[in-house]
């Protein structure tokens, strides 16, 4: 199932102050545990920045590494920002709440959006004490 088909059939996310489909749909896709299509929200040469990892390039290292560490995780996005950046990119920051079945953490998620809409980079930030991080890492 593509990003754009999926954003068809589901769309009940939900982000205060954020109503850019390509976020949206990352979060749905993310939580239904379609990474394919969460991966085709990326520019070819898009990348990912997740916890405790390196950048993470291109749509099939990408659906790689969330098929590996991203299975029953759920991500709860309540409030963001956009802004239009110099270049014509568009940057979204959002925060929430991120849950696996052995914790939660407070997140934050910045995105960078070609003029396409397509994700060129994403960083996702876990937003604890030094303390916490220490307990999550495995």
């Amino acid at each position: 199932m593509t990003a754009a088909e999926f954003t068809s059939v589901a769309n009940s996310t939900k982000i205060e102050g954020i109503e850019e489909p390509t976020v949206l749909s990352y979060f749905e896709t993310l939580n239904a545990g379609y990474f394919e299509a969460t991966a085709d929200l990326f520019a070819p040469d898009g990348v990912m920045r997740p916890p405790f990892e390196s950048d993470i390039s291109g749509r099939d290292a990408i659906i790689s590494y969330l098929n590996q560490e991203a299975k029953g995780i759920k991500a709860y996005p309540n409030q963001g920002i956009i802004e239009v950046l110099e270049d014509g990119q568009y940057q979204v920051q959002v925060s929430g709440k991120a849950e696996t079945s052995w914790c939660g953490v407070n997140v934050s998620w910045i995105f960078i959006l070609n003029e396409s809409k397509e994700i060129v980079y994403t960083r996702v930030k876990l937003l604890a004490s030094p303390q916490e991080l220490l307990n999550l890492r495995r």
